[in-house]
């Protein structure tokens, strides 16, 4: 069976939609929600502005609550049964983030084994036919076949495969019904 390894932040959990929420509401910025989720925070946010969102990301419970991505916990489930299925979440730059990504993968995708479950930095470790990624960086060291998940960071990416949504995964992984 071939290994499909699927990143957490912005490809099964929409990461972007909280911190675009955060941005918008908290943040003093002339940037209306439609334009922060069309651009990488890097290009737009003051630096000092970038701080103070990592320090949110960094806060206990930021990552219990996020919202799944549209299609992600039924195109997963029907991936299942064709695919040895892995979660690869490069948690170490926020070591926070480890309970309430653990707790969030198994409230939402309870069929994923904790066994499947790999938090770590960089994702060169990971041996698997496949790496659902949406950074580049992820990709670059990866050694099977990497495919980009669009994000407002990755939009000029030339370099992969991409998909879009999770439709997309659906189209390129699953036989035809």
């Amino acid at each position: 069976m071939l290994r499909l390894t699927l990143d957490m932040d912005d490809v099964l959990a929409d990461t972007q939609k909280k911190l675009v929420s955060i941005v918008h509401n908290d943040f003093s910025t002339l940037y209306n929600e439609e334009q922060l989720t069309k651009s990488a925070f890097r290009d737009i946010l003051h630096p000092k502005q970038l701080t103070k969102l990592h320090k949110i990301i960094d806060t206990p419970g930021f990552f219990a609550d996020i919202e799944v991505m549209s299609g992600a916990v039924e195109t997963v489930y029907k991936l299942s049964k064709f695919y040895e299925i892995f979660v690869a979440t490069a948690c170490m730059e926020f070591p926070t983030s480890f309970n309430d990504k653990f707790a969030w993968l198994k409230k939402h995708f309870p069929f994923i084994p904790w066994t499947n479950v790999v938090f770590c930095g960089y994702k060169s470790i990971i041996q698997s036919d496949y790496l659902i990624d949406d950074h580049v960086r992820n990709l670059n060291a990866f050694k099977g076949t990497g495919i980009l998940f669009t994000a407002p960071h990755n939009v000029k990416e030339t370099s992969y495969k991409r998909v879009s949504n999770w439709k997309d995964v659906s189209e390129l992984f699953l036989p035809i019904a």
